[in-house]
């Protein structure tokens, strides 16, 4: 891949999540980050705010695909914020604007990205082994997901 800006790599999870997953989400963040890439999400809480939080704190940048039309919605770690106004369909233009999907748990929404991402010939990266989704790559720790991510991108 011919690469004239940053690669987007989006982190895809529920808007609320266990301590592991925030934890996973904010390693990937971060992980993200210190390898110079723009991280993308939907903006909210959960998943997304932790992985958010990562990336801010490795000193990235954050970007938020907000499902509302109130950038006050959006999580404090969010550098740039863009409201929408089409709730789930959102996914769509979450899944779009990444080079790659990294997957942190999730439930329905979450779902819908991962198949939106394949659909859109993305590689798409789960840290869980819950789904079984032809094509979904899976990975157990969060920096491998990003190791994984990297590999992709850079061939």
């Amino acid at each position: 891949m011919t690469q004239k800006t940053k690669f987007q790599i989006g982190v895809i999870g529920a808007g609320s999540c266990t301590p592991d997953e925030a934890d996973a989400a904010y390693r990937v963040g971060r992980e993200i980050a210190r390898r110079g890439a723009v991280l993308v999400c939907g903006g909210l809480g959960g998943v997304m705010e932790a992985a958010c939080r990562g990336a801010r704190d490795g000193g990235g940048t954050t970007v938020g695909l907000l499902p509302t039309d109130r950038k006050v919605d959006a999580n404090l770690y969010v550098d740039i914020v863009i409201v929408t106004g089409m709730g789930h369909a959102r996914n769509a233009i979450v899944a779009a604007s990444s080079d790659v999907l990294v997957a942190v748990g999730g439930e329905y929404g979450t779902l819908s990205e991962i198949a939106l991402g394949l659909k859109m010939g993305k590689t798409v990266i789960s840290l869980q082994d819950g789904w079984d989704i032809q094509g979904l790559v899976v990975v157990k720790e969060a920096e491998d997901a990003v190791d994984r991510a990297f590999t992709i991108l850079l061939q």
